[in-house]
């Protein structure tokens, strides 16, 4: 006689009655919870600027001095020995004298602010962005830099920025994910996936991947031959056979992730292709990203989804690109011209575009790499990482409009004035997003877990970067 696994005797149903019960109770309670939570936005602390953003990442640590951070002396001492005392050097073999920068500088905007002729599209958003030039960051490695710039910590495989927010806050729009990567088709960036993981946060948490092309989100669209009702049926049935899963292993997140994301996918078959249908926007808005530039297509492309995804409630867009391409070790003019070129007009349209259409003062736009570069050369015309100086801006969302901040020393070696650390952005940014860095935690490993781990880290909030401080 065979087995059923799962059928039930008098004495199985008496046991397990109470308690099954009470777990479909539980699960109807937390089923609420979530859906209040997760579909119409979570608690803040406070009042928010913000409620939404971007992250415009430039793998590979742009140059600082070559971009935002004019220093005349560079020019003075080019070829000659650096004259200021002792540099950390990443690659000492190959350290250099004073290396000037090969661009000229000019002042954008009412405000005066000095950006590089590389920058002109930048320059045409200076009086609308903050620009921040006294980073700094405990890291010289591109790998720890860059999960310290993403996840406020060295360790591998620990919760990204952008899982805390969606944690924290939920999302405005349930037929697409709270926590949106735009991937370089040219492939992933430095560090992989773990760029965008939930590590100890539950894994509904996570970045979901939009690739370029006609097939952004794998496995999506119903297989070809099958009805539109047969695929809703199909669907029904796995959603029940899951449910009923999950009352016999309660608690279990990778389960309750797998489902929540069954529910998402359903919506995003519809919700995704209309997001990213750029035929609906104005051959005027096209141009404005520089679409019909090959240099700032692919870019502007992704620019232009992003404002599309903002409009629709997602909470946090993320674009990356393929490598580390701002890591300049050697031919760093060349590169930076190609960069610049690639990347300068898409950025500024972005902010354009979600300023003209009202979105700008609920949205932060973060453009920004995970360090700086030397201010001597490297072999014959590369720059070597510098973790003691780089420049970001960030626009809208509550922070100061054609603002400067902060300043570096007379070769924009290291930030020495109003001097910010990675983890004081992640505070600043959580707080114009209505939370409090010290409260936002999540139990891992016997403690409060946060981004900003404030009695490790002495993260706070600079307010001289907000509009109406703190």
């Amino acid at each position: 006689m065979s087995v059923v696994p799962f059928a039930f005797n008098r004495r199985t149903f008496l046991n397990s009655a109470a308690a099954g019960i009470g777990g479909i109770a539980l699960q109807a309670l937390l089923a609420e919870a979530q859906a209040e939570s997760s579909h119409r936005g979570g608690a803040t602390h406070h009042q928010p600027t913000a409620k939404s953003l971007v992250c415009l990442f430039q793998h590979g640590g742009p140059s600082q001095c070559d971009l935002f951070d004019e220093k005349p002396l560079l020019s003075k001492y080019h070829g000659k020995p650096y004259p200021a005392g002792e540099l950390e050097i990443h690659f000492d073999k190959q350290k250099g004298n004073v290396l000037g920068s090969p661009y000229a500088f000019r002042k954008f905007g009412e405000c005066g602010m000095p950006l590089s002729q590389l920058l002109p599209h930048t320059g045409s958003i200076a009086d609308d962005i903050t620009l921040v030039r006294s980073m700094w960051t405990e890291s010289v490695d591109h790998e720890s830099a860059l999960r310290l710039i993403h996840t406020g910590k060295f360790l591998a495989g620990l919760p990204t920025m952008g899982s805390w927010l969606a944690y924290a806050l939920g999302t405005e729009n349930r037929n697409l994910p709270t926590y949106v990567v735009l991937s370089d088709p040219g492939g992933l960036p430095v560090d992989g996936e773990k760029n965008w993981t939930s590590g100890f946060l539950p894994p509904v948490y996570q970045g979901t991947v939009f690739r370029s092309g006609s097939n952004p989100v794998l496995h999506l669209a119903t297989p070809s031959g099958i009805s539109k009702d047969a695929r809703t049926r199909q669907l029904q049935l796995l959603d029940r056979l899951n449910r009923d899963h999950l009352l016999r292993f309660p608690g279990h997140e990778e389960l309750e992730a797998r489902i929540t994301n069954f529910e998402i996918a359903a919506n995003m078959q519809t919700a995704v292709p209309e997001a990213l249908d750029l035929a609906q926007e104005t051959a005027a808005t096209q141009k404005l990203y520089g679409l019909d530039n090959p240099a700032t297509e692919e870019y502007g492309r992704r620019c232009l989804i992003t404002r599309r995804l903002i409009e629709r409630g997602v909470r946090f867009v993320q674009l990356f690109l393929n490598g580390q391409p701002w890591d300049t070790h050697s031919k760093n003019a060349e590169s930076l011209k190609g960069l610049c070129a690639r990347t300068d007009q898409p950025s500024a349209a972005l902010v354009k575009d979600l300023q003209q259409r009202g979105l700008l003062n609920d949205t932060i736009v973060l453009w920004t790499g995970e360090f700086g570069r030397l201010p001597v050369s490297q072999g014959a015309d590369g720059r070597d990482h510098d973790r003691h100086a780089f420049s970001l801006w960030l626009a809208g969302g509550g922070f100061k409009a054609g603002h400067m901040h902060g300043a570096t020393d007379d070769f924009g070696y290291k930030s020495v004035e109003q001097k910010v650390s990675v983890h004081d952005l992640h505070a600043t940014l959580l707080h114009a997003l209505g939370l409090d860095h010290e409260r936002l935690t999540y139990p891992h490993e016997g403690r409060d877990a946060s981004l900003s781990d404030t009695e490790v880290t002495g993260a706070k909030v600079v307010s001289e970067l907000l509009a109406h401080g703190t």
